[in-house]
């Protein structure tokens, strides 16, 4: 009887092993620096595109979320909007100039590279998508 347990244990170990390493392979994949990186260069540049800049952090599990999604939009929104992810983990000073106060935050600019918007915390794929095309993404 024991010896059956302590087996399934091992079984179930190794099964919870797997799935947490598949997790971590797919996280790694939509990793945040596959988004263009902005610096902070860019605040102030005006734009032909309306433009995204998502301010967070590699670690940050709201960010991780995100990640994916930025991934997705860049490819979706190539040539009618730009999408940024700027680390400021990475590059503390980077998030200085766009007065983040936590992360992940999104900052939507128009054409003209004025601020328009702004979100903080988690922000579904389909609210991004509304902002962009109120914008002018189409």
């Amino acid at each position: 009887m024991t010896s059956t347990w302590l087996k399934n244990g091992i079984i179930l170990l190794a099964v919870i092993a797997g799935v947490v390493a598949v997790a971590v392979v797919r996280q790694e994949r939509a990793k945040p620096a596959d988004i263009q990186e902005g610096a902070s260069a860019t605040l102030s540049a005006p734009a032909a595109l309306p433009r995204m800049v998502d301010l967070g952090a590699d670690k940050c599990i709201p960010c991780k979320q995100m990640a994916p999604i930025l991934v997705e939009l860049r490819q979706e929104y190539a040539g009618r909007a730009t999408i940024e992810f700027v680390d400021v983990w990475k590059d503390p000073g980077a998030g200085e100039p766009y007065g983040v106060r936590m992360i992940p935050t999104q900052v939507f600019f128009d054409r003209d590279g004025k601020e328009v918007w702004r979100h903080e915390g988690f922000l579904p794929k389909t609210e991004i998508v509304a902002k962009l095309k109120e914008l002018g993404a189409e």
